[in-house]
This record gives C-alpha cells, sequence and structure tokens, in this order.
C-alpha cells in the first residue's frame, strides 16, 4: 500500500458517512413553519429515511439548529444562546420566509433575518415551506458537509507539507 493507510482512510470514510447521515435537530419553532417541521418529521413524509429523525430539544445534544418562523428582536439572544450552547461541528437552516428574511413582517420588531445573529447554512424558502423543501434542504446539507470536509482534509494535508519541509528550529 502506498499512501495513507488502509485504517485511516476507512476511518475517514465511516466519519464522513456517519457525519452526513446523524443529524440531530433542535427545532427552533415560532410560527407556522413549526407546523410543517412536524409533518416532516411525521411517519407520511419519513424524514427518518435520511437519519434526521433523532429530534432533540437540548442544544447540548443536537448539531443542526432548524430555525422556524418569525424571529422577533427579543427573541434574537435566546436564539444565539442556543446556537453558542450547540457542541461543533454545528449547522443551522433557516426555514420559512420569516426566517429567512423576516417575511412579510417590515418593522421595526421583527429580525429581517436570523443570518444577522447566526451563520445559516442553508435556506428554505416558502410561506410556508413545504416538508419536501426542509427534506430538499437537509440534502442539500449533506452535501455541504461533504464539501466541507473535503476543504477540511485538503488543508489539513497542505499545512502537514508545509510543516514537513519547514527547516527545524535552531535551539540556542
Amino acid at each position: 500500500m502506498t499512501g495513507q493507510s488502509w485504517v485511516t482512510t476507512q476511518f475517514d470514510a465511516l466519519e464522513d458517512w456517519s457525519q452526513r447521515h446523524s443529524f440531530w435537530p433542535f427545532p427552533f419553532g415560532t410560527a407556522c413553519c413549526a407546523i410543517e417541521f412536524m409533518s416532516t418529521v411525521s411517519s407520511h413524509y419519513d424524514l427518518a429515511r435520511f437519519g434526521s429523525e433523532v429530534v432533540r430539544f437540548s442544544p447540548r445534544q443536537s448539531d443542526l439548529l432548524i430555525v422556524a418562523g418569525t424571529i422577533n428582536d427579543k427573541m434574537g439572544p435566546v436564539l444565539k444562546k442556543i446556537y453558542d450552547q450547540m457542541a461543533d461541528p454545528k449547522w443551522v437552516v433557516s426555514m420559512g420566509a420569516c426566517a429567512c428574511s423576516g417575511g412579510f413582517y417590515r418593522s421595526y420588531h421583527v429580525m429581517q433575518g436570523i443570518d444577522e445573529i447566526i451563520p445559516v447554512d442553508v435556506y428554505v424558502p416558502g410561506c410556508p415551506p413545504t416538508p419536501e423543501g426542509l427534506m430538499y434542504g437537509i440534502l442539500q446539507l449533506k452535501e455541504k458537509v461533504i464539501r466541507d470536509r473535503e476543504v477540511q482534509r485538503k488543508r489539513q494535508r497542505e499545512e502537514k507539507a508545509r510543516a514537513g519541509n519547514q527547516p527545524a528550529a535552531v535551539s540556542a
């Protein structure tokens, strides 16, 4: 065998597979979009086939934050605190027009998109968004996880190569 060892390569493949097939969502539902999320995890749409059926209501046990509904300015700090309590790696899905852009609420007390306070990985549009739209968003998130992990591995290989070409430090 040349290159990487068999055990490391196989472990990386297993780790990639488990990372993208086992999202544990934390639903932050505040309006009608939360009803659509509930129907998505029901037996009719069966989100379990994508590995996202383990809904957790503790941020410390989840890695996917699904924000569904209107977020006003008073809820903003609570949402930020929940996001900060989640373990890394963590992802965010903004579900519905209100969470994505404030929806039809153009007033001072409604946040015009949750990306003002937390980073968003996938936007699911619609008012209300369909369960199929949320499932498509989760599939897009899986592809994003694969791309991000490939970029991370490439960066690690480059850093190792640079560290290997560096001359040894001279002690005085």
